[in-house]
């Protein structure tokens, strides 16, 4: 499955957050796949998508961060293949 993963960074000392990942990495469970990444220009968010089998798998990886950075996950789903694979759905 794929997500979008959304970290916000505002109210929390930036600082501390950059020297973690610089110190620890990401911290990410090994079963989440980091497909790409891009950081807001004013460094207050970062936006991630990432592959993993069920969503528990980046819970997991958000409680490592939660003291730091508020997530916000969204599931994807390729817009084509929804087409295809879900006819119903453009029917309603």
């Amino acid at each position: 499955m794929l997500f979008l993963v959304i970290e916000d960074f505002h109210g929390a000392d930036r600082k501390e957050i950059y020297r973690r990942f610089r110190d620890k990495g990401r911290l990410k469970p090994d079963e989440l796949v980091v497909h790409h990444s891009w950081i807001a220009a004013d460094m207050s968010r970062c936006f991630l998508l990432v592959e993993a089998d069920e969503v528990t798998i980046l819970q997991r990886w958000a409680i490592e961060w939660n003291d730091l950075v508020e997530f916000e996950i969204v599931s994807l789903v390729c817009y084509f293949a929804y087409i295809v694979d879900c006819p119903e759905a453009l029917k309603r």
